[in-house]
């Protein structure tokens, strides 16, 4: 049984499949569409360059073929640990004999007046990103709230679109606290090049019909709000079945939760990273099909640690920006090369220790870093 619809639930089932299991295999998912290539629809899927067609993971009849029964806009409720069953919000229960929980995470709310107007709107599913694609057809200038990934990924898909774009957030420079002050200052001027309108160390104090109020007075006029302010892990369904939480769900080197038979991958789980010595826990969408497919083999009983390295990689334009490790701290960015020529490494380092190693037109150099920590991790 696998609760959850995206990257790790679909991982793991597909692993499934290839490793030779042949028994009864249940995907329940809360989202309306089976599963999609997330990192997309705040890229090519909402700039209009690359068809919807290509979103999902894999064709409607693949998990009929498989024997994947795969049940969209499903809920779960609760999980009787005792009988081994799960029971869904409709009042179905599904026996298993082994459970992963890929629940994910979703978007964190604006908690602001106006908040809940029809223009706000958030991306994490297919649905929100048609929906958002509909209001760009009618609307001329949006207002991005938030300097995420997300979030500067839709500012960037929106002026590929032809829309005006401002975007608020409380920082000095947009993805300093996740790359370092050199590629966020990179990052603010690459957008202002591109007509993106920054509006940095502000809040938002209200969302009015028509316009976005700042906490220093400033009014934005706008057609529609993006919000893109951070993500949470969806937790509560592990966290009333009593299993072990830490600002995620804990799970062992093997994915496995305190709850023998249950395992957690993906955006929820918090594993043991020999890297840092650490509990980590990654929002990353290749982390989330690596953890999958580990989960899935140790269900199957091959004791396999998870030792990966975490790896993402953002989209700004014609800039692509790699990242390779994990780094919540550090106290020295190492800059080499060139940002001017977009061909430059960023070494975050803690204690004279490389934690992450952000690249930007040096792929090879990316995949050297990553297989350093790949041996050193192997090695512990």
């Amino acid at each position: 049984m696998i609760v959850g619809g995206g990257a790790a639930g679909e991982a793991a089932a597909e692993t499934l499949r290839r490793e030779g299991y042949a028994g009864s295999l249940t995907m329940l998912s809360a989202d309306s569409s089976g599963p999609v290539d997330r990192p997309n629809l705040s890229k090519d899927t909402l700039a209009g360059t690359a068809p919807e067609e290509w979103t999902p993971l894999r064709p409607p009849e693949y998990f009929a073929e498989q024997g994947i029964d795969l049940r969209v806009s499903t809920s779960v409720d609760g999980i009787d640990v005792r009988n081994r069953t799960v029971r869904t919000s409709n009042g179905e229960n599904f026996p298993y004999d082994a459970l992963l929980l890929a629940t994910g995470a979703e978007p964190t709310r604006l908690q602001v007046p106006g908040a809940d107007r029809p223009s706000v709107h958030y991306l994490r599913s297919l649905a929100d990103c048609r929906a958002i694609i509909d209001r760009a057809a009618e609307g001329k200038v949006a207002v991005v709230i938030g300097a995420s990934f997300i979030g500067l990924e839709v500012a960037a898909s929106l002026i590929a679109r032809g829309l005006s774009v401002h975007v608020v957030a409380p920082d000095a420079r947009p993805l300093e606290r996740v790359l370092g002050p050199d590629i966020g200052e990179f990052v603010r001027v690459l957008h202002e090049q591109h007509g993106v309108e920054f509006h940095l160390t502000q809040s938002v104090r209200a969302i009015t019909p028509l316009s976005v109020e700042l906490m220093d007075g400033t009014q934005i006029p706008c057609d529609f709000v993006v919000a893109g302010i951070g993500v949470k892990p969806r937790v509560e369904l592990a966290k009333q079945t009593g299993i072990k939480l830490d600002r995620g769900v804990l799970v062992n080197e093997y994915l496995e939760t305190s709850e023998p038979g249950i395992f957690a991958a993906g955006d929820i789980a918090r594993w043991p990273d020999p890297h840092t010595g650490e509990l980590i826990r990654v929002e990353h969408w290749v982390v989330a099909e690596r953890h999958g497919q580990i989960a899935a083999r140790n269900i199957l009983g091959r004791k396999e640690r998870c030792t990966l390295v975490p790896f993402f990689w953002s989209q700004h334009y014609d800039v692509s920006i790699s990242y390779v490790g994990h780094a919540e701290r550090w106290d020295d960015a190492k800059l080499s090369g060139s940002l001017a020529t977009r061909n430059c490494t960023v070494e975050l380092r803690s204690n004279q220790k490389t934690l992450a190693t952000i690249t930007i037109g040096r792929d090879v150099q990316s995949l050297q870093a990553e297989a350093r920590m790949d041996n050193a991790n192997l090695a512990h």
